[in-house]
């Protein structure tokens, strides 16, 4: 079984990729194409950033995502009303989230909520862990 993401392109189609899939079944088909996939969605962050709800915030928020091909790091920095994503860690970030490849999708498809990944231990966050949370308001879902 191999997820095709390649048409995938926005949160209803990476919804449906993955839906019913294990954590072991997505690591196994996107295992040599992490990178890809989390690039892919993490630019897409872009897309649905909500400028209105981010007003008068200045935060670099770092995502840590643990794939079978390594931990992938980008950092997504808001300020001045906009979003940008970059590889890397090229800034001080003022929190770190630290998620699997599969659960990284699931939210990133609307399919898990950041506060339920914290509580059951799916998504940690080191730093301004409030900050963390109202992010989650700064991007439609």
């Amino acid at each position: 079984m191999t997820l095709d993401f390649s048409n995938i392109d926005d949160r209803v189609g990476l919804a449906s990729a993955i839906a019913g899939k294990s954590d072991d079944q997505i690591n196994a088909s996107l295992t040599g194409r992490s990178a890809a996939v989390v690039n892919k969605v993490a630019g897409a962050m872009k897309t649905y950033f909500r400028p209105e709800k981010a007003k008068q915030q200045n935060a670099v928020i770092q995502y840590d995502v643990k794939t079978p091909d390594g931990v992938l790091t980008f950092q997504v920095k808001v300020a001045d009303g906009q979003c940008e994503v970059e590889e890397g860690a090229p800034r001080p970030a003022v929190a770190t989230l630290n998620v699997s490849l599969p659960n990284f999708l699931r939210l990133a498809s609307g399919k898990l909520g950041g506060l339920h990944a914290i509580i059951t231990g799916r998504l940690s966050v080191s730093g301004d862990v409030l900050l963390a949370k109202r992010m989650e308001s700064w991007f439609k879902s």
